[in-house]
């Protein structure tokens, strides 16, 4: 899995999990909604964006990777 894909993973998670839509996480991150939606389109993410969206998750960038998402091992970019 590349590593933007693992990210927009793990927000969907969250998001599921905090029983949200991705536009209320918009909302409370201050990340636009198109920069959450679009960014398996791209090949990188910016820490920013990670950031903004832990942040509004009201929670620290070191939970938000701590997921077997971003093991080595299953990371290929």
């Amino acid at each position: 899995m590349r590593l933007v894909d693992a990210v927009y993973a793990r927000i969907l998670e969250y998001v599921k999990e905090k029983q949200i839509t991705v536009n209320a996480l918009a909302n409370l991150s201050g990340v636009p909604r198109p920069t959450i939606v679009t960014m398996t389109r791209s090949a990188t993410v910016k820490l920013s964006t990670v950031y903004g969206v832990c942040a509004g998750l009201k929670i620290t960038l070191r939970e938000f990777f701590d997921s077997p998402l971003f093991a080595p091992e299953n990371i290929t970019d």
